[in-house]
């Protein structure tokens, strides 16, 4: 792995959005490297600066804190720490990004969770006077475990270690071992200082030893997922409609948003719960019918036969069909504050449809501290374990390495509707 110059893997393609979950220790700087984006980038409005600016003022700063502008929670900004997902939008003339800054306690991992299950792209910071620390490799390494293949590491406050390219390079070799260890490719690591601006938005004149582009023009390149995602045609039906034809013939129109793939009139098509296949007879808008369309766009489909279809079905491809199975190996995040109960029975949502559901075996805990596994074990907020879920009703589903909309799920309290778990169906 090396600084200069980038991954292949890292700068090919382009797209319109590019999803960004940026981490990092308490103190790091990633709440100010994100700001730094928005500042320098032009991104603000006038507003906006104007309230950072006071802000930073009634603070004693001398300067603006640029790391207000993702901070928004009062708690935070008292504290000067990150303690929930706080999402930015922002764009350039070549890209839009979302922009997910994540907690940087232990104790709020559940939200990396949250903030990484749609990212194309990890931000992981770094401080170059700290160097790697445990946190750092725990955000790594659920990056790694949750599928986001592609990583920048920016060492931040490269002012304050004086610019030092012997510090940068320590930090990269570090790096370098445990991305090895853990099996993570695609690691880009780039030396900045969000609070000076050196190489985020511009390259700067203190590290003429580094020769790679900065942070956003890497961002402004770098792949993700294709807009219209690739795949099989998976449909989740949200919602049914009954409209007339012009005979006043009563027909159904199935209404959602395509996850995967894409649908045309004449595909034949494979729906569950029930197996059932027909074939499609229209793809309509409220515009009118279309000859086509691909994920993620929302559309009503009507199909040839008149089959049980209601919220919570899934329209697939008959060609490549969803899995469909009673029992799912999952990778399961424990998101309540209470323990978790093998006994209890939970609701099981994955798209629109939600079934009952209980955890049949905790096979191993995941030790985010050693990146390992404990074999079985309790588990308790914010642990991360293997286990097999036994399905009421088998459930139409696939690996979330090969589609993360249908191979993501929650479960939920059905006593108080609370959301304590999501995960990760294995294959």
């Amino acid at each position: 792995m090396s600084a200069q110059p980038a991954p292949a893997a890292l700068l090919n393609g382009t797209k319109e959005v590019l999803r960004v979950v940026a981490a990092g220790s308490v103190d790091d700087g990633k709440s100010t490297l994100i700001g730094r984006l928005l500042y320098d980038s032009g991104s603000l409005l006038k507003d906006q600066i104007d309230a950072v600016a006071r802000a930073s003022e009634k603070r004693g700063e001398e300067e603006l804190d640029l790391s207000l502008l993702t901070d928004g929670l009062i708690d935070e900004r008292e504290q000067g720490i990150t303690i929930d997902v706080a999402y930015r939008y922002f764009a350039t003339p070549k890209r839009k990004f979302i922009f997910a800054d994540v907690p940087g306690h232990e104790q709020y991992t559940r939200n990396m969770a949250t903030g990484a299950s749609t990212a194309d792209l990890g931000i992981v910071v770094v401080d170059a006077l700290k160097g790697m620390t445990r946190q750092s490799r725990r955000h790594l390494y659920l990056l790694k475990i949750l599928g986001v293949e592609r990583v920048i590491v920016a060492v931040n406050k490269m002012d304050l270690a004086g610019y030092s390219r012997e510090v940068f390079s320590a930090i990269q070799d570090d790096l370098a071992a445990f991305a090895d260890r853990i099996g993570l490719e695609n690691v880009l690591v780039i030396p900045v200082s969000a609070r000076r601006g050196d190489n985020v938005v511009h390259p700067g004149t203190n590290m003429p030893w580094h020769a790679g582009p900065p942070l956003l023009e890497l961002l402004e390149s770098v792949p993700a997922a294709a807009e219209g995602e690739p795949g099989p045609l998976r449909f989740p039906v949200q919602g049914v409609l009954r409209p007339r034809r012009d005979g006043g013939v009563p027909y159904r129109l199935y209404a959602g948003q395509l996850k995967s793939g894409a649908v045309r009139p004449g595909d034949e098509v494979v729906v569950h719960p029930g197996g059932l296949r027909s074939r499609v007879r229209e793809v309509r808008v409220f515009e009118g019918e279309l000859p086509e369309a691909a994920a993620p766009r929302s559309v009503m489909i009507a199909l040839e036969d008149e089959l049980d279809v209601a919220r919570g079905s899934l329209i697939a491809a008959a060609e490549e069909p969803p899995r469909l199975s009673d029992e799912l190996n999952a990778l399961l995040f424990w998101m309540a504050e209470r323990p978790f109960d093998p006994g209890r029975t939970w609701l099981l949502k994955i798209g629109a449809r939600v079934e009952r559901a209980r955890v049949a075996a905790i096979h191993a805990r995941l030790d985010v501290d050693r990146q390992a596994e404990e074999p079985g074990g309790a588990v308790g907020l914010n642990d991360i374990a293997r286990v097999t879920l036994r399905v009421q009703n088998p459930i139409a589903h696939d690996p979330y390495a090969e589609n993360p909309a249908t191979g993501a799920f929650i479960l939920i309290d059905p006593d108080t509707n609370d959301t304590v778990a999501g995960g990760t169906i294995c294959p």
